[in-house]
């Protein structure tokens, strides 16, 4: 669709033929950019979780996961969990999640917010050097539902781009959306471009609670339910950076066996919105700018500009507390 436009910032030569996913055991075509963790925690024994198995996904068509919205693929078996995180990185909390996993023996998959990966490259590209695997979550968390059709293409492009230029190298093309707010349009881009869209099956609802015994006792009771899943946390909560350890050993008290996510292929970046952000690589955005509004963030969100919220949402009724008063601070 958009050929002439699309450009591979890191140039790899995988061709993806065969099935939507599969078990690999080989290192997958983002190995090159997650270097050997020297200083790590990892020491298996039978109180680590480590990872059962990888799954390699072909992003050929743009497959869509997580049975809490669809019900085209299931490559999990019963007992299995897929970690990921949402809306990182977090100069304190992502890494303290990053030395859980290494005590664990185990890996993750890191939904990356395109302003959060400018201010915090550092951390990003320690997620990858650790060997977990790394997608985006759009340009600042809008919500796609509420977006034009200029708007999803900016938030998702603008994302990708970001977290590439950040990370210094290729991501996997895997996406989530927003609020997991998946509007039909939205998906037929994602498709048009060859990018999973992966959802999830059991929420932590860590940004409902400060509480980590309380994110375990969500996570616990989805499982129950559900018997596996792709979970998801937020490493810009409290609950979860906290609590990410007992949770761990939990998962690894119940028995439950981790599936580490790996593509394919990399994710081809789009030379238009390559070169704003490089024309801006100068200026960093500030973290506050990353909070998401209830409506469309910004007609063309840009790296040093995004539109403040009317007044109007400005003071928000205490029953509408959510992740973003206590990351961010009351609007």
């Amino acid at each position: 669709m958009r050929g002439a436009r699309q450009v591979t910032r890191w140039t790899l030569a995988v061709i993806a033929v065969g099935a939507v996913v599969g078990s690999v055991l080989g290192a997958s075509p983002l190995a090159a950019q997650q270097g050997t963790n020297l200083q790590s925690k990892c020491r298996p024994g039978p109180n680590t979780l480590g990872v059962s198995r990888t799954v390699e996904i072909d992003a050929t068509g743009g497959p869509r996961f997580g049975r809490m919205q669809y019900r085209d693929h299931d490559f999990l078996q019963d007992g299995e969990v897929v970690l990921t995180f949402d809306d990182g990185p977090h100069p304190k909390f992502t890494p303290e999640i990053l030395d859980a996993l290494d005590e664990h023996c185990t890996k993750a998959t890191f939904f990356v917010l395109g302003q959060r990966a400018l201010s915090f490259p550092a951390q990003l590209r320690e997620v990858g050097r650790r060997g977990h695997t790394i997608g985006t979550h759009t340009w600042s968390h809008a919500n796609l539902g509420r977006s034009s059709a200029a708007q999803v293409e900016s938030q998702i492009e603008l994302g990708i781009s970001a977290v590439q230029l950040a990370l210094d190298g290729p991501t996997a093309p895997f996406f989530r959306f927003p609020y997991l707010s998946d509007p039909a349009s939205a998906q037929a881009y994602l498709k048009s471009r060859d990018i999973v869209n992966i959802s999830i099956d059991v929420d932590s609802h860590d940004f409902r609670t400060k509480s980590p015994s309380r994110m375990i006792s969500n996570v616990m009771r989805g499982l129950q339910e559900k018997k596996k899943g792709i979970i998801l946390w937020h490493d810009i909560q409290p609950s979860t950076g906290t609590g990410i350890r007992q949770m761990l050993a939990e998962l690894k008290a119940r028995g439950y066996r981790v599936v580490h996510l790996q593509p394919k292929q990399s994710q081809s970046t789009v030379a238009a919105y390559d070169e704003r952000l490089e024309r801006d690589r100068g200026s960093r955005p500030r973290v506050a700018a990353v909070r998401p509004s209830p409506t469309p963030a910004v007609r063309e969100p840009t790296p040093q500009r995004v539109a403040a919220p009317p007044p109007s949402q400005q003071q928000r009724p205490r029953e509408y507390r959510d992740w973003r008063d206590t990351v961010f601070g009351r609007w």
